[in-house]
């Protein structure tokens, strides 16, 4: 029976997937099974912290928007103006609210004061 090559299709896989973590450090981009083990790793942890980053920056406009609206005592708190907002169907996203809070606060005073109306 003649021998038979078989490298050439694994071979082009492997480098595949070492080119993926050619940034990893130590046996990390080394060795196949650790690649492979790193790469989903990675792979996750990209997909987690893609969703994670909208929850934080939601998080980040709803305390900027607070700090604005309780320090200038334009309303009580955050979930009031918001409620208000909703009730007198002003639709204003919180990032763009939050936007308006830092840069230009005499635009939120106009918006409470169309609220307040």
């Amino acid at each position: 029976m003649t021998r038979i090559k078989r490298g050439y299709i694994t071979r082009r896989r492997r480098t595949k997937i070492r080119l993926f973590a050619s940034s990893f450090r130590g046996a990390h981009s080394r060795l196949t099974r650790t690649i492979t083990q790193q790469k989903i790793r990675a792979l996750v942890s990209s997909y987690r912290d893609r969703v994670r980053k909208k929850r934080d920056f939601r998080h980040l406009w709803i305390a900027r928007i607070n700090a604005v609206v309780r320090d200038s005592k334009v309303y009580y708190n955050y979930s009031r103006l918001m409620n208000n907002l909703y009730k007198k169907q002003l639709l204003l996203n919180r990032k763009i609210l939050a936007q308006i809070a830092i840069l230009n606060r005499n635009c939120l005073y106009i918006i409470s004061n169309e609220i307040r109306k």
